[in-house]
């Protein structure tokens, strides 16, 4: 079964919930990326895996946990509460059955979960990536799964915010089968770092405008 990449700063409030969320069989690593606030204990004592990850950065900590998975097929998830992991086998089953090679949660938010400014940019995104790539996706999703040694083929660059894209572009490129399935997507708990913020939103699409040139 799929091993799940949880990159996380500052997510103590979260953990808990998500963890104790997770299908049986899916084992979680939890990839701490210079959090204050204990995440990291929170998460050992609940008997999770915990990989640090100093170099900040979204892309490198979910790097960080890609190395340190062993199963075939991992899935990457916020660590946020915003997404259930209960819904991680809608995603992971078609890579598991080969169906698809990198299968992608497209968010149904729930009232104010998702700031407009954060869906704009999304949806702009996305609309970008049909016509350069041919894929058609509607949202970046961060509920994502994919072959582990394929993935790490793909040789992502990426350390930032540009770590999706960059790799629905290469998997694109190489000619992967890509899809993706309606998640749940629900207010997160504790402060956003990225889509709470105009300014954390800013520098995602700033991160995501750089791998798209």
């Amino acid at each position: 079964m799929p091993d799940v990449i949880l990159p996380v700063l500052d997510e103590a409030e979260a953990l808990p919930w998500v963890l104790e969320r997770m299908p049986a069989g899916y084992v979680p690593i939890v990839v701490d990326n210079g959090s204050t606030d204990g995440s990291a204990g929170i998460a050992q004592a609940a008997g999770t895996r915990v990989v640090t990850e100093p170099t900040r950065g979204f892309g490198a900590a979910c790097y960080a946990g890609l190395l340190a998975a062993s199963s075939d097929v991992v899935c990457f998830m916020d660590a946020d509460a915003s997404l259930d992991p209960r819904e991680l086998p809608l995603v992971a089953d078609p890579v598991l059955d080969g169906s698809a090679q990198l299968m992608l949660g497209a968010r149904c938010a729930e009232p104010g979960a998702w700031p407009w400014h954060a869906r704009v940019a999304n949806r702009a995104l996305a609309a970008h990536l049909r016509r350069r790539a041919g894929v058609r996706l509607t949202d970046i999703g961060p509920m994502r799964a994919a072959p582990r040694e394929a993935l790490i083929e793909l040789g992502l660059l990426d350390r930032r915010f540009g770590w999706p894209l960059e790799m629905v572009l290469r998997a694109a490129a190489d000619g992967w089968r890509i899809d993706e399935v309606q998640v749940g997507y629900r207010a997160r708990a504790g402060r956003s770092k990225v889509t709470g913020t105009v300014k954390g939103t800013v520098r995602a699409v700033r991160d995501m405008a750089a791998v798209l040139s």
